[in-house]
């Protein structure tokens, strides 16, 4: 098993270092972490970021509010298609994708792979069923999805995983790979787990948005980070307990499990200048 980190998205807000914690001019940085697992069963992507679609036709397809409140830049440089076609690979040989939940800026590349499965929680699908209101109807882009072929469906059960919920042996997928729901950011939301040679690696997605949410005592997160959190949510209490139950595993069993969120550039770029195992 290899994995590769990508980028599948750059997002500029206002607001610079109140939003990412370093940027030094009026605009932030904010990256779409994806990962690419190298597995027997073929290609696995866990999220898509934007696809070609997106960068193609953002207006028709993307929500007016989050390309300007968010600062999209459209670039096909940050699609997963690009990134895995320049390691050599097709489209095609992406036989799965799990994703951490359908937000826009998770899963806009699901037709640039028209061979893969997609796995995601059955809360998550059935919420996008259910778009009322300003943000839901807004974050849930049906037209990033209608031409998927091949969806699976879970529901937490099963051994536990270092105490949450889990789900195990995804239909089609190495046994290394796990789905762990983490409700909160919206109704299906779940982390990705893969079991590696070096220990577990955790996708949290947006459970957590700032690297100084986890691996310290002494919490904190940026004033725009905290605020888009509290945009996005829709159970806060699930948010904050999931987000608790985070924070203290990754100061409990650091050894065990490394984490990242989807967002932060600074988790992202110490992750992808790691080597490829």
């Amino acid at each position: 098993m290899r994995i590769h980190h990508l980028n599948c998205g750059c997002m500029c807000p206002l607001g610079g270092s109140l939003f990412d914690g370093f940027s030094q001019g009026l605009t932030a940085r904010l990256v779409c972490h994806c990962l690419l697992v190298e597995t027997e069963q073929g290609l696995v992507l866990i999220d898509t970021g934007f696809g070609r679609r997106d960068i193609e036709a953002h207006d028709e397809r993307l929500s007016p509010f989050f390309i300007y409140f968010n600062n999209i830049q459209f670039d096909h440089k940050y699609t997963a298609v690009n990134q895995i076609e320049q390691l050599g690979f097709s489209t095609n040989d992406v036989r799965h994708i799990v994703l951490t939940h359908l937000d826009f800026d998770h899963a806009g590349g699901l037709e640039d792979f028209p061979e893969a499965t997609v796995h995601v929680m059955q809360s998550e699908k059935e919420a996008t069923l259910d778009r009322r209101g300003f943000i839901a109807s807004r974050r849930y882009r049906p037209g990033q999805w209608d031409e998927v072929k091949r969806w699976k469906y879970y529901s937490a059960g099963g051994e536990p995983w270092f105490g949450f919920e889990a789900v195990r042996d995804l239909d089609g997928l190495p046994p290394e790979i796990l789905l762990i729901p983490l409700v909160g950011h919206t109704r299906g939301h779940a982390g990705v787990a893969i079991n590696t040679p070096e220990g577990w690696l955790l996708n949290a997605g947006d459970a957590y948005f700032y690297r100084h949410e986890m691996g310290s005592q002494e919490r904190r997160c940026t004033p725009g980070l905290r605020a888009y959190q509290w945009l996005m949510e829709v159970d806060r209490q699930s948010r904050i307990y999931n987000q608790e139950r985070l924070h203290a595993l990754s100061l409990d069993r650091s050894k065990d499990v490394r984490l990242f969120c989807s967002h932060d550039t600074v988790e992202f770029e110490a992750f992808a200048q790691e080597p490829n195992k």
